[in-house]
């Protein structure tokens, strides 16, 4: 079993530049070999709303590295692409089968226009090599709408029934589009909304909540399966026409039961609801405010799935960062909906099992988090000295690692020395809805997935 978690560093690189924002995930090399893609730029995280916009002095940058932190190739992607999240996501995923995979991100055929997104294309890269194989017209659906609703662009992937099928999306707000991608690069089929109803959410996890083999996204409250893009069902479709910030996975290990964690950012009530794996209303509390964020884990005595929502006041977001003011914090335990105290403050923590048994430590690596990393009781166990880009089982070493960064430009990845892995945590990381959302840690607020399971 896991003894005491002792922190240490893995692997340090400097990228030698300032980090304003970084995203990491997982890549497959072929021949049993591993890496990790960076994607980083000097400048803070970009969003488009107007009030939060402000001009890049960067660009997007990739750079793709070895598990021991040696540098594999590295790409200025140049001033066509907008350093952000909703404008540059990225995705890696075998889709040819090949068991390598590819580089997939939203480019821009016409780099002197980067807010030119009748231009923006999926383009793939060689994962050897960085180099781009294709650039593939995505005519986006929707009718011309403001920046806001405009450049909100997802990236993901899934198998139906083995047969890998990977996703492009467009919007969050109103009108919202899905395209399914074949191996050839054609079209497997299209999903529009027409703006009615529950809107998208800021993180889209990949689940196969039916359990029949084929996956589907949550998209917002929708769940939309991957074999033809039908929309199986709408969590208060007939009730909520806001959108969620946070629309999460929950597995009742007991049972082998999903449900869905929700955190309302706007109108509606309640404004945080726990849905079943079809989509019917188990609880909800709360009557107003804007749900900013939140997570689901596995923690306390026995592993218990608990959720956590945070509210607040105001959020900021300029060339300086991220800010948010009168934050209050409410978790539960999942399936019965009761209130539960957890013994430290959850903002800005991200779930994260680092010693292997099954149960969730967390870090405080988002937002104004300071690195502090916590035991299932609130303990601190240690630093990993800045925010966080990845946390999970990324590394051949027992337990989740954590990768930080910090604005000099220094990457660390962090074990527990202490790690074994538990027969909990092996199921963990070997189950499909693990090995899917582990690699959506640069595409929407999905760093907080796999605490669900």
């Amino acid at each position: 079993m896991p003894g005491h978690i002792d922190l240490q560093v893995h692997t340090e690189i400097d990228l030698d530049t300032r980090i304003g924002q970084l995203r990491a995930l997982p890549v497959r090399l072929g021949d049993g070999k591993r890496g990790i893609l960076l994607v980083h730029s000097r400048d803070a995280e970009i969003d488009p709303y107007v009030r939060m916009f402000f001009f890049p002095t960067d660009t997007n940058h990739l750079r793709l590295i070895d598990t021991d932190g040696n540098t594999l190739w590295d790409r200025d992607m140049g001033r066509g692409t907008v350093p952000g999240i909703w404008f540059f996501p990225v995705f890696a995923f075998d889709l040819d089968g090949d068991d390598v995979d590819e580089i997939y991100l939203i480019g821009n055929r016409d780099p002197a226009h980067p807010l030119s997104h009748f231009d923006y294309c999926l383009e793939r890269l060689d994962v050897r090599t960085g180099e781009t194989v294709s650039q593939t017209p995505v005519s986006d659906p929707r009718d011309c709408q403001d920046m806001s609703r405009t450049f909100r662009y997802f990236i993901l992937g899934g198998h139906v029934r083995g047969e890998p099928v990977l996703v492009t999306a467009q919007g969050t707000y109103g009108a919202m589009a899905l395209q399914g991608w074949r191996p050839d690069m054609s079209l497997r089929w299209e999903h529009q909304t027409d703006g009615t109803g529950p809107r998208g959410s800021h993180m889209c996890a990949v689940a196969d909540l039916r359990g029949n083999g084929v996956d589907g996204v949550m998209w917002g409250e929708r769940y939309i399966e991957f074999d033809t893009g039908t929309q199986v069902f709408c969590a208060d479709g007939d009730t909520y026409t806001g959108h969620s910030d946070i629309v999460q996975p929950v597995l009742d290990r007991a049972t082998g039961r999903w449900g869905l964690h929700t955190c309302r950012e706007s109108s509606g009530t309640p404004r945080v609801v726990f849905f079943d794996d079809a989509g019917r209303r188990l609880w909800g509390d709360l009557e107003h405010g804007h749900m900013d964020t939140g997570w689901a884990a596995h923690t306390g005595p026995g592993g218990e799935p608990v959720v956590f929502a945070a509210r607040i006041d105001e959020k900021r977001r300029s060339a300086e960062g991220e800010r948010r003011r009168g934050v209050e914090e409410f978790t539960y335990s999942a399936f019965s909906g009761k209130r539960v105290d957890l013994p430290f403050s959850a903002y800005t923590t991200i779930p994260v099992d680092l010693n292997g048994d099954g149960i969730h430590e967390f870090v405080r690596g988002y937002f104004e988090g300071d690195g502090t990393v916590l035991d299932a009781y609130g303990n601190a166990v240690g630093n990993v000295g800045g925010l966080v880009g990845m946390a999970s089982k990324f590394l051949d070493h027992p337990g989740e690692q954590i990768l930080s960064y910090s604005e000099d430009g220094i990457v660390r990845i962090w074990v527990d020395r202490n790690a074994v892995d538990t027969s909990v945590a092996a199921r963990r990381y070997a189950h499909p809805f693990y090995c899917a959302n582990q690699r959506l840690t640069a595409c929407g607020y999905n760093l907080f997935n796999l605490g669900g399971l």
